[in-house]
């Protein structure tokens, strides 16, 4: 009987694991750089990631973008984008040489924070209407915002997320010494979290995007206005 009882508890605990782990977005994989696991693939990303060494290059097939659109004319989940899990009770800071090919407007590589499709934020170097390649933040819950700020002359960027469990930054740099916050705000994201990098060509044919010494720490910035 005891045995019964202790078998029965087992299963009840294997189907609630199942049950919780079933919230993880996409699919499953196994992407290893030196300073960073990838084990989820959003669009099948993992099929459109070449990876060497300390770097991996991500390709967007045309008409790829992730953003919910506040009248939803707009909106489209299909750009690849692939994740690392994250506790979210603890510091993290994620960073990664970004160099997108641009070759129309939108296309993008960014860093992204994910929870949910209806709860991420997208940190990107893009191309915008007049051809400018400028630092991008797109923040989402439930609809996406959408904001632009500095153009950048050269073809790569810094990007830098961080977290001290309450407050969360996004950070960018020309040369990866001297940081500019993008954003800041109050963490309010879940205990379990994903972080990831993606490509995107939203009215375009296609775009590719290299990651260049992708790095996620347990560590957060000291100084959330400079990024250091």
């Amino acid at each position: 009987m005891k045995n019964s009882i202790a078998i029965l508890f087992l299963i009840i605990a294997l189907l609630i694991g199942c049950n919780e782990r079933s919230g993880q977005p996409g699919e499953p994989c196994s992407v290893q750089l030196p300073e960073i696991h990838f084990t989820r693939s959003l669009n099948d990303a993992v099929n459109n990631a070449s990876a060497e060494n300390k770097e991996i290059t991500i390709h967007s097939d045309a008409k790829k973008d992730y953003f919910n659109d506040p009248d939803g004319k707009l909106s489209n989940g299909t750009a690849p984008v692939l994740l690392a899990e994250v506790d979210n009770t603890k510091s993290f800071t994620l960073t990664a040489k970004v160099t997108p090919l641009f070759k129309t407007t939108y296309d993008a590589g960014a860093l992204y924070i994910f929870s949910t499709e209806t709860l991420w934020h997208k940190f990107a170097f893009e191309q915008d209407e007049r051809g400018k390649t400028r630092i991008v933040t797109v923040r989402t819950i439930d609809t996406s915002d959408d904001n632009n700020h500095e153009a950048i002359t050269q073809d790569h960027v810094y990007l830098k997320i961080s977290s001290d469990t309450k407050t969360v930054g996004f950070y960018f740099s020309t040369d990866n010494v001297t940081w500019n916050l993008a954003r800041l705000y109050k963490n309010n994201y879940p205990k379990v979290i994903w972080l990831g990098i993606s490509s995107q060509s939203p009215i375009g044919s296609g775009n590719s995007t290299m990651f260049e010494n992708c790095s996620l720490t347990d560590k957060s910035v000291k100084d959330f206005r400079t990024g250091l």
